[in-house]
């Protein structure tokens, strides 16, 4: 097994709708990050890509189109399905194994040129029982949210603060999509998508061409002289019917601990800096943060209260804005990576927290009600 890996550099497209095409965009960001590092195609041994035939128009084998404009080509290179955060771990084990010294880990969505998320979601429901009744995403949050409500007392006005706190801080991320200065009842008066769930706490449908270059300990000094370490990653996967499911105490706790415990993560609540969460509904911001560990159950609405999710407060969360900014449905969870690397590469521009950044989360989930969960843990 080798040593340590690095993110020696990280690049990505704009959130908002590109005129440029799919494969000149995944080129530009590829080509973007590979110069950062001052490398070229023929310096990476192995390519790794996130990508879904359902949301890339229906193509079937949509990676097959995209590995030349990612210089994929002629390399050992695979593609990972659902949660973008697996691609970028199957990347670090292939580092680790001694074989490879460089690994580009490319996440592709091009939302413009999909239907609406939610009729591609749709997909994800048994098709014998549950698709022919509508089930999506946004239907499968709405039952969440309200079970949420119900048992821990959670408000409504609580779950929009999210959203504009999010969107808020979108407004210092020039690659955020969705953004603005809405109050809560701005959030609350929005159209109605499935009650509660209304269209300012549910996320948009962005682009999002993402690259990361991975080196290994030795490679990595000659490449930057900022590196971002892999520490801890961890993932788990919850039955796939909802009635199988508790909805509110899901496998996130379950990823989360793999991943604390093999960064050596004691108290997430004080050793965690910053945390970028995959929370493609308001709500699950607060539902999620009390799974990472960093508050109790029932408690994530005061815990927003307390300021501590602020940019400026003792544990930010999203202050990119998160998913509800920018959400390209297929590589979202990379996005939150590269979010983190900037925050400890202190190269967050205007969205930097003020606290020093010593170790970061990244969390990415996908399925109905946050069936898949992995976290990642970087850091100095």
């Amino acid at each position: 097994m080798g040593d340590r890996v690095a993110i020696v550099s990280v690049a990505q497209s704009p959130g908002a709708e590109s005129k440029d095409n799919f494969y000149d965009q995944a080129y530009r960001v590829a080509r973007e990050c590979l110069d950062k590092a001052g490398l070229g195609r023929e310096d990476v041994d192995t390519v790794v890509s996130a990508s879904s035939d359902i949301f890339h128009g229906g193509i079937s084998c949509a990676n097959a189109y995209y590995w030349d404009t990612t210089g994929a080509f002629l390399k050992n290179a695979s593609r990972q399905d659902g949660e973008s955060l697996f691609a970028f771990m199957y990347a670090v084990m292939r580092i680790m194994t001694g074989h490879y010294e460089t690994a580009l880990v490319i996440g592709l969505c091009k939302g413009s040129e999909n239907p609406p998320n939610d009729a591609c979601t749709v997909m994800f429901a048994d098709p014998f029982y549950q698709r022919d009744v509508g089930l999506t995403e946004t239907l499968a949050a709405a039952l969440q949210m309200n079970l949420y409500m119900e048992r821990y007392g959670i408000t409504r006005e609580q779950c929009a603060a999210v959203a504009a706190k999010n969107l808020g801080n979108a407004l210092k991320n020039p690659y955020a999509h969705r953004k603005g200065k809405y109050t809560v009842s701005d959030i609350l008066r929005s159209p109605t998508l499935a009650d509660p769930l209304t269209e300012l706490q549910a996320a948009p449908k962005s682009e999002g061409m993402i690259a990361m270059l991975l080196a290994s300990e030795a490679k990595a000094g000659k490449l930057t002289d900022k590196p971002v370490w892999f520490k801890g990653y961890g993932s788990s996967l919850d039955t796939y019917t909802l009635g199988d499911r508790d909805l509110l105490r899901g496998e996130l706790t379950n990823a989360a601990k793999r991943a604390y415990d093999m960064a050596g993560i004691k108290n997430p609540k004080e050793d965690i800096d910053v945390a970028e969460i995959c929370e493609p509904y308001a709500f699950q911001e607060l539902l999620w943060s009390e799974d990472l560990g960093f508050c109790g159950a029932g408690e994530g609405g005061k815990f927003l209260e307390s300021g501590a999710t602020q940019i400026g407060g003792s544990l930010p969360i999203n202050p990119s804005g998160g998913v509800l900014a920018n959400n390209p449905y297929v590589s979202r969870g990379l996005q939150r990576l590269i979010e983190a690397t900037l925050q400890v590469r202190g190269e967050a521009g205007e969205h930097q927290v003020p606290k020093s950044v010593k170790t970061a989360l990244a969390h990415g989930t996908h399925g109905f009600a946050g069936q898949c969960h992995a976290v990642a843990i970087i850091g100095r």
